[in-house]
């Protein structure tokens, strides 16, 4: 550690600084239309409309996916400053690797949309972070982000240039693709001390409360998440809507459901921290289509009880079965409700053979490319 890992990060930040140079500029402005006096607007105004959802989703990505893993009750330090520097590192490459790949290798411009999806790029390793926290250390996490966020763009190219899919909250391109991701990565890495659970995996009562300040924080957030990118007008708005009841609803599911499998109707707190946000994963690829209110609330009711019970049965058999230890339950969070969102949208597109084709192809390409990428970066010890 303390002589690869400084090399390391400083070495990454040199080649940073370098591809920055060559190939990232500024956003030009349209000042030909404020010359006219005209009511055009400008790309700094769209910026600015804009920057306030980058700082709903640049929130999310450093508050709350750092604050939701610190539930181990020795490994806070960890999950927020691990978060940190991962998001640092991530926001920086995914600027680069998305901008390369959309303007064909050439020179591309920084605008705020380019920020959000920089961002959008670290929250998948943020969500595979949370299934490898504890068994990894800052070296591997650094060359995980690099492979991850790489393997990322393709898949969303693919899903977006090649398939033409609608994903505007990102259920299939970060949450199920990060889980997977993730889970891929934890397999590799399995010890069979885990499966019979560890010393250190245990929550205390502090723990818990910082966690849930996390859950709080990407709770209120998440309809900015589902509706950065969107389309301005009906489409934002309808994703925004989509959301906000999509998550209430999966709120009332997810306690009901844990109070259900509990022994004495006891709340876990672990159901309380991670499946009340499940809602916002599952309605996020077609938050901003035509589905009504209503459709979004019973999308969120589902991934609230698919998220419990995720966490009641399947992360046991998972541990003791086919030996993925998946320390934070991203699975749960964020896998499961993802393919839901994938479901989800496939049945409120359903307008046609080639349509529907292409979001189970957008679905099974983000679930595919992270496995693969998992497995391989998982050797890359």
């Amino acid at each position: 550690m303390r002589v690869t890992f400084p090399l390391m990060a400083i070495g990454l930040e040199v080649a940073m600084i370098v591809l920055f140079w060559l190939f990232v500029q500024y956003e030009a402005d349209q000042t030909i239309s404020q010359q006219l006096n005209t009511t055009r607007p400008t790309k700094m105004d769209s910026f600015v409309q804009l920057y306030p959802l980058f700082q709903d989703v640049h929130v999310m990505i450093f508050v709350g996916f750092g604050f939701l893993m610190t539930f181990l009750k020795k490994y806070g330090f960890s999950s927020v400053g691990i978060n940190l520097l991962i998001a640092a590192l991530g926001l920086q490459w995914g600027t680069l690797v998305l901008g390369l790949l959309h303007a064909r290798g050439e020179k591309f411009h920084i605008g705020i949309k380019e920020m959000i999806s920089a961002d959008f790029s670290t929250a998948t390793v943020l969500i595979s972070f949370g299934a490898v926290l504890g068994k990894t250390s800052p070296i591997q996490m650094l060359i995980m982000t690099i492979l991850e966020i790489a393997v990322f763009a393709a898949n969303e190219f693919l899903v977006a240039e090649i398939f033409v899919a609608s994903d505007t909250g990102a259920s299939m391109t970060i949450h199920a693709f990060g889980a997977y991701f993730g889970l891929a990565v934890a397999g590799v890495l399995y010890r069979s001390g885990l499966r019979e659970g560890h010393h250190n995996e245990e929550s205390v009562y502090h723990s818990d409360i910082f966690a849930m300040i996390g859950t709080l924080f990407l709770w209120i957030f998440w309809p900015s998440f589902n509706s950065a990118i969107a389309e301005p007008g009906d489409h934002q708005y309808r994703a925004i809507v989509n959301t906000y009841f999509s998550l209430a609803a999966c709120v009332l599911t997810a306690y009901a459901v844990s109070s259900l499998v509990t022994y004495r109707g006891k709340l876990e707190m672990v159901h309380i921290q991670n499946a009340t946000l499940a809602g916002g994963v599952a309605v996020g690829t077609c938050a901003d289509m035509d589905i009504q209110p209503y459709i979004a609330m019973i999308i969120g009711s589902i991934a609230g009880l698919v998220s419990v019970l995720g966490y009641k049965c399947l992360t046991p058999f998972c541990a003791t079965t086919l030996r993925i230890h998946d320390t934070c339950g991203v699975h749960n969070l964020h896998g499961l409700p993802g393919v839901v969102g994938g479901l989800a949208s496939i049945v409120a597109i359903a307008v046609g053979v080639s349509t529907i084709a292409m979001q189970a192809a957008a679905l099974g390409s983000s679930i595919g490319t992270a496995l693969v990428g998992g497995l391989v970066t998982g050797q890359q010890k």
